[in-house]
C-alpha cells in the first residue's frame, strides 16, 4: 500500500465528521493550484472528461499569478505589462469557461520564483510567507461550501521548487485534515470530509521519452532531445509514484485550448504543441495521479495504473 494513504479515525474508532452522502447527489471534484494556467497544464483533460460525465468540478487558484513572466512574445506589450493582474484574471476566466469548471480565487499574492545565487528574499505579504493557518482557513471555507468528494493538488515537491507550489501542497494537506473537524475553523462552514486526495504528476521521463521516440520514428524533429540530455537521473522520477492513470485523450484538444487561453504564459508555437494531436492521443492517452489519502476501500483494489478513475470506491458509496 502507498505509505501516504491513510484513514482518518477518532480514538473511539469512528470516522471523522462528514456530511451524509445521499445517493442522488452529484459527484464533485476540486483541484487546487498555485497560479492561473496551472489548472490547464496539470490535469485539464481529466477535468474536462469528468465535466462531460456530469461531475461537478471546481478549480481553486491560490494566487493571482501577478509575478508570472510573459512567455509568449506576441503578448509582451506595454498594455499587458501595465495590468498583469487584470490580464491573468481574464485569462483564467476564459480557461475555466473552456474547461466547463467552476472557479474560485483564494486571493493571495504571487510569491514569484526567486532566482540567482544567493536567491533574493521573497516579497513581504506573498502567499509563501503567509502563516499557514490563514490560507488553510480560506481553502477550508471553499471546501466546505463546495463539498468535494475528491481533491487533487501537488506533492511535497510542488512538482518543481516554486515556493507557491510547495505552499499549495502544504495548504491543501492542512485543509484536508481540518475540513471535516468541527473544532477547526468553526466559522468556516459545516464540516465536510473529502474522501480521496491525489497528487497530480506531469512529465515523467517515460512520457517524455515516449514522445521523443514517436517523433523521431515519424521523421520529425523532437523538441524533447535537450530536456532528455539534461535529465537528472539522481532526482526521483514522479512517474515512479503514479498509482492511477486516467484515460482522457479525447479531451486533449480541450486541454490545449485552455492552455492557449493563458496567452501571456503559453506560446502557441512552443514545444508543448509540437507533437500532432493524433500522435499525443495514441502515444500517451492518460494523465497521471498518485493516491495520497483515502477513506474508501482498499487502494490496491480501487486504483488502476491502466484505466483509472479518481472516483473509484466513491461511486459505489454514493450510488453514482
Amino acid at each position: 500500500m502507498n505509505p501516504l494513504v491513510s484513514r482518518t479515525t477518532h480514538e473511539d474508532g469512528s470516522g471523522q465528521t462528514m456530511s451524509a452522502l445521499p445517493s442522488d447527489q452529484p459527484l464533485r471534484l476540486m483541484t487546487v493550484h498555485a497560479h492561473p494556467d496551472d489548472e490547464s497544464s496539470k490535469g485539464a483533460a481529466t477535468c474536462a472528461r469528468y465535466v462531460a460525465d456530469g461531475i461537478e468540478v471546481m478549480v481553486v487558484t491560490c494566487t493571482g499569478g501577478e509575478a508570472g513572466s510573459i512567455l509568449n512574445p506576441a503578448m509582451d506589450t506595454p498594455e499587458v505589462r501595465a495590468d498583469m493582474p487584470g490580464t491573468r484574471y481574464a485569462e483564467m476566466a476564459k480557461a475555466a469557461a473552456i474547461l466547463g469548471v467552476a472557479h474560485r480565487w483564494l486571493g493571495f499574492v504571487d510569491s514569484g520564483l526567486p532566482e540567482g545565487d544567493p536567491k533574493p528574499p521573497l516579497p513581504p505579504g506573498c502567499f509563501a510567507l503567509e502563516p499557514l493557518e490563514v490560507p488553510t482557513e480560506a481553502l477550508v471555507r471553499v471546501m466546505r461550501e463546495f463539498r468535494p468528494h475528491v481533491v487533487v493538488t501537488y506533492d511535497e515537491t510542488g512538482g518543481y521548487p516554486h515556493p507557491d507550489h510547495i505552499r499549495c501542497h502544504e495548504v491543501s494537506i492542512a485543509a484536508w485534515e481540518a475540513c471535516g473537524d468541527p473544532d477547526r475553523f468553526p466559522e468556516a462552514g459545516e464540516p465536510w470530509q473529502p474522501l480521496k486526495l491525489y497528487y497530480s504528476h506531469g512529465f515523467s521521463k517515460a512520457r517524455i521519452l515516449a514522445y521523443h521516440e514517436a517523433l523521431l520514428e515519424a521523421g520529425m524533429e523532437s523538441p524533447w532531445a535537450e530536456w532528455l540530455e539534461r535529465w537528472d537521473d539522481s532526482r526521483p522520477d514522479p512517474g515512479a509514484r503514479v498509482t492511477t492513470r486516467v484515460r482522457c485523450a479525447e479531451y486533449f484538444p480541450v486541454r490545449d485550448d485552455a492552455l492557449k487561453a493563458h496567452a501571456t504564459q503559453i506560446d502557441p508555437n512552443g514545444r508543448w504543441f509540437a507533437m500532432p494531436m493524433e500522435m499525443q492521443q495514441r502515444v500517451w492517452p492518460t494523465e497521471e495521479y498518485e493516491l495520497a489519502r483515502s477513506l474508501v476501500g482498499d487502494p490496491a483494489e480501487t486504483e488502476s495504473a491502466e484505466d483509472g478513475d479518481l472516483f473509484a470506491g466513491i461511486r459505489e458509496r454514493v450510488g453514482a
